[in-house]
């Protein structure tokens, strides 16, 4: 009689899959999330306006301009990233170097002193480049770990686990700044040593996936042939051949810009609107990322069971409730409700995307069409932020019009995945990976 472990092996996960290669890749999604936790939006986002920036007029626009670079740079060299990586049968090497890049930039932000913002920026915008980079690199290792039919459920183990890494490393950066604090330090003294924490956290947490995860794919002499430039032309103007793809590569620029929005900007909307302190927003902060586990792992088993464009029809709707709530909210009790629907839906509806990609990317092409995700995930990273800026301006600092605003993203996304039929998708897929 098969045991469980057989059967998972067997019934979810692709032949000569173990079950501790699959915690491995996961464990990918725990060592990177630090980095989002504590860098992009809950301690050096802060210090960077308020120290290295002086509180300047600019700080913020500065601030949102260098990630806007770093995700520009992303967006214009993933798609060339994934089809070397397909060619050559290396996206574990890939995975090294911008894992060692990603940590080396973030313990370099250890040297922005007030005043050094040339450093920061740099540090800033190199970091975050490595970290796009290396997410889209591990996406593309999920097809070679499970089978189609499980594909939501593992992306949803390894989205679960990053949002515990989050907290793992925002919550050792506070039990330091803690430390420092009763010792009478101030922001100067102890949000530089966070980054090495966070840095440090990131290179242990990764060793796992670096050195158990294997690379299935076999180097293809056929692409390897042409530049990366060739076969990312090639591929664009074949993506005909993949309607349902191309659609949904258009709905996850929508839905994500609305998504990238709230997550850069959730900190700013609840001290302005609610007047959130700094210690109330931390909290929220950690308590959000514990309901967007629990969203990306029970979802992921739902996706597998009622469908994936059924799965993220039903996280937009719950956006847009979300954004509802949020614009509506008389005090801070709701705005609660609001943030704690967001971080379930975020963790649902990132993990459901992922998983989407991997049914409707064409076998042996992962890493390149994952790089087309992640081209379009960064563009709605850019485009989401700078939408809500704008209608703030407009609207003379009227956050909960920005939000509204904002918010008909998910809308537009939602009309937009009615088109989508996953399992024709998946067809077209493998057909493609015989042109």
């Amino acid at each position: 009689m098969a045991g469980p472990s057989t059967k998972l092996r067997t019934g979810l996960l692709q032949p000569g899959v173990r079950r501790r290669e699959v915690w491995a890749w996961a464990m990918y999604d725990f060592a990177n999330s630090g980095y989002t936790t504590v860098v992009i939006t809950a301690v050096f986002s802060a210090y960077f306006v308020a120290a290295v920036a002086g509180n300047a007029p600019w700080a913020t626009f500065v601030w949102t301009l260098a990630l806007s670079i770093s995700y520009a740079l992303v967006m214009l060299t993933a798609p060339l990233i994934g089809a070397y990586a397909d060619a050559h049968a290396n996206k574990k090497w890939l995975l090294w170097l911008t894992t060692l890049g990603c940590v080396g930039f973030t313990a370099l932000l250890y040297f922005a002193v007030p005043g050094a913002l040339a450093l920061a920026i740099v540090g800033l915008v190199v970091s975050n480049y490595f970290f796009g980079t290396g997410e889209n690199i591990i996406a593309a290792f999920l097809t070679e770990l499970a089978r189609p039919r499980a594909l939501g459920r593992v992306s949803g183990w390894g989205w679960s686990l990053g949002y515990v890494g989050g907290l793992v490393s925002l919550g050792a950066c506070l039990a330091y700044i803690s430390w420092a604090q009763a010792r009478g330090q101030g922001a100067t003294d102890f949000v530089p040593v966070t980054m090495l924490i966070t840095a440090a956290i990131f290179m242990v947490a990764s060793l796992p996936t670096l050195l158990m995860l294997r690379e299935r794919a076999t180097p293809q002499p056929e692409l390897a042939a042409r530049s990366a430039w060739r076969q990312v032309r090639h591929t664009l103007g074949h993506l005909r051949q993949l309607p349902d793809l191309k659609r949904f590569l258009v709905c996850t620029v929508l839905y994500q810009a609305g998504i990238q929005a709230v997550i850069t900007l959730a900190a700013i909307y609840a001290n302005q609107a609610f007047h959130f302190t700094t210690q109330q927003t931390i909290l929220l902060v950690l308590v959000v990322n514990i309901t967007a586990a629990l969203g990306a792992f029970v979802f992921g088993h739902v996706q597998d069971r009622i469908g994936h464009v059924r799965a993220i029809t039903w996280t937009l709707v719950g956006w847009i409730v979300m954004v509802g709530l949020a614009w509506a909210a008389p005090d801070q009790r709701m705005f609660w409700v609001a943030a704690n629907l967001a971080g379930l839906c975020m963790g649902a509806s990132q993990s459901a995307g992922r998983a989407m990609v991997g049914l409707l990317a064409p076998p042996s092409q992962e890493a390149e069409f994952f790089g087309l995700w992640g081209l379009a995930v960064k563009l709605a990273s850019i485009i989401g932020p700078l939408t809500y800026g704008a209608a703030s301006w407009i609207t003379g600092g009227d956050h909960r019009q920005s939000l509204l605003i904002t918010g008909s993203y998910f809308v537009a996304g939602l009309w937009t995945l009615r088109g989508v039929k996953a399992a024709r998708g998946h067809r077209a897929a493998r057909r493609f990976a015989c042109v």
